[in-house]
């Protein structure tokens, strides 16, 4: 059983197996004037006996989830234990690979609902959500729900509300570029000054490995040397099955030709003048960004860890 099915299964029996209030078993639970109050735990719904299926509990589980947090506690909110952990199993509920977009939308408004009125609760719980689901260090990075969670905060927001213009921002970041898109087209500039753009930029073996780079910067470097010893990329590359676009983006025009002479041969080099950043035509937010496109630019991989490119071009 993966870790999601074991936690689907332990939040179920959880929530299933509390005890009612006023019941026997809760008095000999409770705490007394002589026993240590225990630590806080995620106050989850209690799922009616009557719901037996498991679609049916988990679909009351995810519905249900908040309505016992009590967001205008700030005390409750600031616990991490508390707070971070019901969200961590909250999202991989949602992500288990099971969950109808309806219920994850219906799951997000009543989440939403709860902390958008409440300021230090919203603060504290989108950022949360951006830590969790918009980092791509994180083992919860998942644009798609987060682009889900972003339309429905949009949705309860005020027009006048002044975060909105960043939430949408983010919110078009994450929408472009997506697999099955057609890339974002933009220009760059060969070491020769020569200007061209990704639309027009010609593509052997109907692939296409983009790299957005900074050579400064210390991930970057790890993975361009990583490139640069791969002798299967090299020779996909000579054999014409596959191009490389590396296209720096901070507009160090010095910086970028200093480290022109590490970049393996058979590569398009090129600066774009900071074009892709200040427009925000592509999601920088971690650096190497590595795109694979086929020869249509159409987005096969988005902004991929290089061992999930190799592996899906099979080198």
């Amino acid at each position: 059983m993966n870790r999601y099915g074991l936690l689907i299964g332990l939040i179920l029996l959880l929530a299933s197996c509390r005890a009612k209030p006023g019941t026997a078993e809760a008095r000999e639970s409770a705490p007394t004037d002589s026993t240590v109050v225990q630590a806080l735990v995620f106050p989850f719904p209690e799922i009616p006996a009557t719901l037996t299926e498991p679609e049916a509990r988990k679909s009351y589980l995810l519905t249900h989830y908040w309505e016992q947090f009590d967001f205008a506690d700030t005390t409750l909110v600031n616990n991490r234990d508390v707070t971070e952990q019901g969200f961590v199993n909250f999202i991989a509920l949602l992500l288990d690979g099971t969950t109808p977009e309806e219920l994850t939308r219906e799951s997000l408004a009543n989440w939403c609902a709860g902390f958008v009125g409440k300021e230090h609760a919203r603060q504290v719980l989108t950022q949360t959500a951006d830590d969790y689901l918009f980092n791509p260090n994180s083992p919860f990075y998942n644009e798609n729900l987060y682009g889900l969670y972003l339309e429905t905060l949009l949705g309860m927001l005020p027009q006048t509300d002044a975060m909105r213009s960043s939430y949408q921002f983010k919110l078009k970041l994450v929408k472009r570029n997506n697999p099955g898109n057609r890339a974002t087209d933009f220009t760059y500039y060969l070491p020769n000054g020569t200007r061209r753009t990704l639309a027009a930029t010609q593509v052997k073996g109907d692939r296409l490995l983009l790299m957005f780079y900074d050579p400064e910067c210390e991930s970057c470097h790890e993975v361009l040397l990583q490139m640069a010893a791969d002798t299967a990329l090299a020779e996909a590359v000579r054999a014409g099955k596959l191009s490389v676009l590396a296209v720096y983006t901070e507009g160090n025009d010095e910086a970028w030709r200093k480290a022109l002479p590490d970049l393996p041969k058979g590569w398009t080099v090129g600066i774009d003048h900071e074009a892709v950043k200040t427009g925000a035509l592509y999601d920088l937010k971690a650096m190497p960004s590595l795109y694979l496109l086929d020869g249509q630019k159409t987005v096969l991989l988005k902004d991929a860890a290089y061992e999930k490119i190799r592996a899906t071009l099979a080198l």
